[in-house]
């Protein structure tokens, strides 16, 4: 999973759960009784999974926007000229693409 991306993942498991889901709500069409609370305790199941999975996933991406924050801040303060630099950079972009109109 590392070699993939956390969003492709996350798609993924939830196209899966989706499917799961419609399979399952199918096959509870003609249950009854005993089978049809398997089929709720199935259903569950798969539901706890798949919030796992997105917890986990959440909770990476929260880890590396945090670092990434960390390290914004830190360079903003060791060398705020460059931040400095690129936002008049930026600024002179937009102002001549604005000015052209």
């Amino acid at each position: 999973m590392k070699n993939k991306p956390k969003s492709a993942t996350l798609s993924r498991e939830f196209e899966n759960f989706l499917s799961d889901m419609e399979e399952m709500l199918q096959q509870t069409a003609t249950l009854g009784g005993d089978e049809l609370a398997e089929a709720k305790d199935r259903i569950q199941e798969r539901m706890a999974e798949a919030k796992e999975a997105a917890s986990s996933i959440s909770g990476d991406l929260a880890r590396r926007a945090r670092k990434a924050a960390k390290t914004a801040n830190r360079e903003a303060h060791e060398e705020p000229w460059k931040i400095i630099g690129a936002g008049a950079a930026v600024g002179l972009l937009l102002g001549l693409l604005l000015s052209r109109r």
